[in-house]
């Protein structure tokens, strides 16, 4: 059994796994359209996540992870909660990078318009405030952005996922930008 990770699951695997191989599943892409209210924002002020969304020309690029028959029971189970918030599970195909290795189909966690935690669309700049200023008991919602950012960087070198990097530079200019207004500071004139 496979589990695909295009989100936290690239940086934070809180499970057993047997291998794991990087690629690819075809004509999706990853965007921060899924509210968080149980793990990077609260009821009232969710943060965001990722989802995947049909893109017939992208590539969503992640993590397959294999699951042990003996573990696959533990393993899902505590999937299913960690992605309780609107996520579900379906089959898809993946296509790992590694050309020996023939696409094979995952288990895979995305959220629908349908469920009632889906945000939905909006300007990069909109969507770095709102991370920004969301927190929740798995910690802040820029810590999320920059972890997968970072991780994404070093398992894809070369590979651009411009939604996700330029939200992750926005998210650090409006902090940057929070962080001089909340020390008192004004930042420089241009005049």
């Amino acid at each position: 059994m496979w589990i695909f990770g295009y989100g936290s699951l690239i940086w934070k695997v809180d499970f057993p796994y047997e291998k794991k191989y990087p690629g690819y599943i075809e004509g999706y892409s990853r965007r921060f359209w899924q509210g968080s209210t149980d793990h990077r924002g609260y009821p009232g002020k969710p943060g965001r996540v990722v989802t995947m969304i049909k893109c017939p020309e992208e590539k969503l690029w992640g993590i397959a992870y294999q699951i042990s028959e003996e573990c696959k029971e533990a393993v899902f189970g505590h999937l299913d909660h960690r992605e309780k918030n609107g996520y579900s599970r379906s089959v898809m195909r993946f296509h790992p990078v590694e050309d020996s290795v023939p696409p094979f189909d995952c288990q895979v966690y995305s959220a629908t318009p349908q469920n009632p935690e889906y945000l939905g669309p909006a300007p990069i700049e909109d969507l770095a405030r709102q991370i920004s200023s969301s927190e929740g008991p798995s910690g802040s919602n820029a810590e999320y952005v920059h972890r997968l950012a970072s991780a994404f960087k070093d398992m894809f070198p070369g590979v651009e996922d411009e939604h996700l990097f330029q939200l992750d530079e926005a998210v650090r200019r409006f902090s940057n930008e929070c962080s001089v207004v909340a020390e008192g500071e004004h930042p420089p004139s241009s005049g």
